[in-house]
């Protein structure tokens, strides 16, 4: 592809894209003259973009360092579907894979290679890449090169020298990086010279947010899931076994549903990450071992069967959903033995005391983020230093405000439980004692004469639950692992108890969790069996790729031509992701199931599909037709071949000198005035 083709240009011939995301064009103009770049962009926001097409507009290849091998595989897959030349060296690899890699390598006719960092430690690795000209270099999910990212690679830090060595500009590209995080990828990636650094934000508006607590948390799942049957979903749970058993609840509800970990056989994993890139609506329950090399455009929600280990991870696997950019939803469940079970897995960790606080704090924000009482994405903007002005609109705080009370007082006996009983114990014999219930436990131990001893009543158990599940929340209290998880109280706890500081609560939190809305149609009924045979038709022609089904066309595509029914070439290379490449692989195959059978079309008209070069052409055709044989029909038949007529239609001679680099002087005598005409009306 030539370099002096306009990014504006390229994004429409190879991707199908009429223009960018927000803040994709300036990220690629930065990349594409060479500079240092970090870009900090939500997930979903189109980072690929931002490396994949810089390299087509600069000389030589760009090497993308990236984590995971199905994530490289699906990108390759995608960029060779789209016409561009890549290719990735991965352990997954066959010999044959490997050698015809190597061989273009050597060619230099790959413009994207894909390795994994591990590959650095090869030593041939630096002069592979030196031979095959690479010019430019690419890290994805580059928060892996710090200690606190979520999946630190120690192979990442590698990538420093390898730019040293080479001595090429760097582009490094992350969904999750915080100011520690930014700071530590500038040391290890840029050797401490700043970057040009993008921070586009961390919103993702698609998505909408949703938090409940639990009250019976499968039939909560099954209720969720029910109303978006048929969609692709992720089920994120705390264990192995988790996965099993909700996988099998949500198969015996007739859903199509499989359980993934990491202590699967590993083609076992492969056979799950492939199916879900290729079959529509299946749901797969995960632990985060299925998590970073998910692309999968079209993924309608993710819920949290438990809660997650960090904001971050939360911020994370939420982002697999809605990649497509239409409305995704998302729910978190979660309850106090979740929350003991997060506090004790940070307090038993060998982390140094200083991680384990930072932990802490991680865990704090998201449970922040779980009670909170306003609009929950303003919080979660804020934790990642984003200021959002007015609420969203989209999460279920601001779509069900909740109804608060102030909750000092009951907190108070709670904590004053806490003490008088020397922080030894946890919130069910906490509760007995504030709603007077006498229990043998509670007699041994004399704790019926304490002052606190049904002071509580006028609150059910049910309540207090909830109170204590919103103090731990708001890290009031802590389970302690070596008191069996006891409670005891936090230094924000003692403002509270000497009525320094008041603490809202919800009242709403201790109620049943009502069942989820139905998701809108994504097409008009009239559509819809359209949309299906179009889905049809791209599962056939995936399997017989043995792709996943978005690398053919994703949903949204997809949705955009059941809509717009285009009935020809030209109106089907106007939808939205159709590219050049695209529309001459599949373009007839779709046009066929939306108008019928197509007359064929020459491939030099067919490359000029939905451009206005192409209705010049077809202008210059039947100019050429009237004057085969003349003006007065009877001359000897002279013509143009298609591809001349393709280079005039491209390059638009404005004169007959100019249209003389394309003809002959019998041609130019008999079409010149013509075709110039044609020119000058279109």
């Amino acid at each position: 592809m030539p370099r002096d083709v306009p990014a504006d240009d390229l994004l429409r011939q190879v991707w199908g894209f009429d223009g960018f995301r927000p803040g994709q064009g300036e990220i690629v103009e930065a990349v594409a003259q060479g500079r240092e770049v970090l870009a900090i962009m939500p997930t979903g926001g189109g980072k690929s973009l931002c490396y994949q097409l810089p390299a087509l507009m600069r000389d030589g290849a760009t090497v993308v360092i990236s984590p995971l091998i199905a994530l490289m595989r699906d990108q390759v897959r995608a960029l060779t579907a789209a016409g561009v030349p890549a290719g990735a060296l991965t352990s997954g690899n066959t010999q044959d894979e490997t050698d015809a890699v190597l061989a273009a390598l050597e060619r230099r006719e790959l413009k994207l290679l894909y390795m994994a960092p591990e590959r650095l430690a090869s030593g041939g690795a630096i002069n592979l890449l030196r031979r095959a000209g690479v010019t430019a270099i690419a890290v994805d999910e580059a928060h892996c090169v710090s200690q606190w990212g979520h999946d630190f690679r120690p192979d990442y830090l590698r990538i420093g020298e390898l730019k040293r060595m080479l001595g090429v500009p760097l582009a490094a590209f992350t969904a999750t990086a915080d100011a520690e995080t930014r700071a530590e990828i500038v040391t290890r990636l840029f050797d401490g010279a700043e970057p040009v650094t993008f921070l586009r934000g961390f919103d993702r508006p698609n998505i909408r947010l949703a938090f409940q607590p639990k009250d019976s948390p499968r039939k909560q799942l099954l209720t969720f899931v029910a109303a978006r049957r048929g969609q692709s979903g992720i089920v994120y749970c705390a264990s192995r076994a988790r996965t099993q058993t909700l996988a099998q609840a949500l198969n015996d509800q007739g859903h199509s549903a499989v359980a993934y970990h990491g202590g699967m056989e590993a083609d076992l994993r492969r056979r799950v990450e492939s199916r879900f890139q290729q079959e529509d609506g299946l749901i797969v329950c995960a632990t985060v071992a299925f998590g970073m090399g998910i692309d999968k455009p079209d993924i309608r929600w993710v819920v949290h069967a438990d809660l997650p280990k960090s904001i971050e991870a939360y911020y994370q696997e939420i982002g697999r959903a809605g990649r497509d950019g239409d409305p995704a939803e998302t729910l978190t469940l979660y309850g106090p033995d979740d929350i003991r079970l997060r506090r004790a897995q940070v307090d038993e960790g060998l982390a140094a005391n200083d991680r384990k606080g930072a932990d802490h704090a991680r865990l704090n924000a998201l449970l922040g983020l779980a009670e909170a009482t306003g609009c929950r994405r303003r919080r979660l903007l804020a934790y990642f230093g984003e200021d959002m002005q007015a609420d969203c609109g989209n999460c279920d705080l601001c779509l069900t405000p909740p109804r608060l009370f102030d909750g000092t007082q009951a907190v108070r006996m709670a904590l004053s439980a806490m003490l008088r009983t020397g922080e030894w114990f946890g919130a069910g014999h906490l509760i007995d004692i504030l709603t007077g219930h006498t229990t043998e436990k509670v007699r041994e131990r004399g704790h019926d004469k304490l002052p606190t001893f049904g002071v509580g009543r006028d609150h059910s158990r049910g309540q207090w639950q909830a109170i204590f599940r919103q103090m731990m929340g708001l890290d009031l209290c802590r389970p302690d692992p070596e008191r069996h998880g006891a409670l005891f109280l936090t230094d924000a706890a003692h403002p509270v108890l000497r009525g320094v500081d008041s603490v809202t609560l919800r009242h709403d939190t201790t109620l049943r969790a009502r069942g989820a809305n139905v998701l809108r149609t994504q097409v008009d009924e009239e559509d819809e069996p359209l949309l299906s045979a179009l889905k049809a038709r791209r599962r056939a022609l995936a399997e017989a790729a043995r792709v996943p089904a978005y690398v053919i066309f994703p949903d949204r595509t997809l949705i955009e031509m059941a809509r717009l029914r285009p009935q020809d070439l030209d109106q089907m290379a106007r939808v939205s992701g159709v590219g050049a490449k695209k529309l001459e692989s599949y373009g007839t195959e779709f046009l066929s199931v939306i108008a019928g059978d197509q007359p064929d079309m020459h491939p030099h008209r067919r490359a000029l599909a939905g451009r206005p070069e192409g209705i010049l052409f077809d202008r210059l055709v039947a100019a050429q037709n009237r004057l085969t044989r003349g003006e007065d029909g009877t001359e000897k038949p002279l013509s143009c071949s298609t591809a001349q007529l393709r280079r005039i239609a491209e390059s638009r001679p404005a004169d007959q000198a100019a249209l003389s680099r394309h003809l002959d002087a019998a041609r130019l005598n008999r079409f010149g005035p013509a075709f110039l005409r044609q020119i000058a009306e279109s």
